[in-house]
């Protein structure tokens, strides 16, 4: 015989075992799915849109968005500047692309057989120990904005933490790099 009391400890045990997350679970997933959102959340429809490409990088959203023809075309978390290192909003182009980017500034120092002696070094202000080499930090898929500061693959800590350079993800650094030219409008707002 089934009571209401009955009913309610099946449902509340099917809730604790997991019948309930699994089917969250299902449907997050097919909703991702649908909107193509990657885990990190970034999405992107660009391959399935035209018109010349446009970027918008949000500081206070932490997000670059990819704009084709004036529609939304994809999107990607960012790490920008640190603060003392703040990335400069404005308006400006994508002056260069370099594929195997490696910074002339920032690295670590190494001996002659790659032993790392001294890391996250500017090699301006931090001294070389004797018999050392300077190693830039690689940048792969570099889309230079303005002076030293650009768009690049990077580690993402979920806040602004870079020399003022905007960090993505290196899927979505590819996918940028790929869809965007020397030229390409890119708008940094607050």
């Amino acid at each position: 015989m089934q009571t209401a009391g009955n009913s309610s400890f099946r449902f509340a045990r099917r809730v604790v075992t997991g019948d309930i997350p699994r089917a969250t679970r299902f449907v997050t997933g097919k909703v991702k799915r649908l909107l193509r959102l990657e885990n990190d959340g970034s999405f992107w429809h660009a391959d399935e849109l035209r018109g010349k490409p446009s970027i918008m990088i949000s500081l206070s959203e932490q997000m670059v968005y990819l704009f084709k023809g004036g529609q939304l075309a994809g999107g990607s978390p960012i790490s920008s500047g640190s603060e003392g290192y703040d990335t400069r909003p404005g308006r400006y182009h994508i002056m260069e692309k370099d594929i195997d980017h490696l910074s002339s500034i920032y690295g670590d120092y190494i001996d002659g057989w790659g032993n790392i002696l001294a890391t996250n070094i500017d090699n301006r202000k931090d001294p070389r120990p004797p018999g050392a080499k300077f190693d830039g930090a690689k940048m792969y898929y570099f889309m230079r904005i303005y002076n030293g500061v650009g768009m690049h693959q990077g580690y993402l800590p979920g806040y602004p933490a870079s020399h003022g350079c905007i960090r993505m993800p290196g899927h979505m650094a590819e996918k940028f790099f790929h869809e965007v030219r020397v030229g390409t409008p890119v708008e940094i707002v607050p």
